[in-house]
């Protein structure tokens, strides 16, 4: 199997929360037989030493078609959001029962007294 080497050609980055970031990437993988560009997406964190850790990443082929669907998909799915970050995250349904079940007890706890 070929080494493969990788080359950013340009990339963005989006910053979020304290130290995490989003690197949206167009880059090149070169071996001895073949070269591809693709886009990337990569999320990381700055570490305590100033650099830069990445933790997952999804690549996609350099396809027009490819490309709209993403943009399109990332804009339906964000609808309604406004323009401000959101303070809190959002409860999920599970933990949002589980605090009504909470107050239903201390509820009950307090009937009781």
């Amino acid at each position: 199997m070929a080494d493969v080497e990788f080359e950013t050609i340009v990339s963005e980055e989006v910053k979020f929360g304290n130290n995490n970031f989003l690197e949206i990437a167009r880059k090149k993988a070169i071996s001895s037989d073949s070269e591809n560009e693709f886009i990337s997406i990569s999320r990381g964190f700055m570490a305590r030493n100033e650099e830069k850790r990445f933790r997952k990443s999804i690549a996609f082929p350099l396809d027009p078609a490819v490309i709209s669907s993403v943009i399109a998909a990332l804009q339906k799915v964000s609808e309604g959001l406004s323009e401000e970050p959101q303070a809190t995250k959002k409860k999920s349904r599970d933990s949002e029962e589980e605090s009504d079940e909470e107050a239903q007890d201390e509820e009950t706890s307090e009937e009781d007294e």
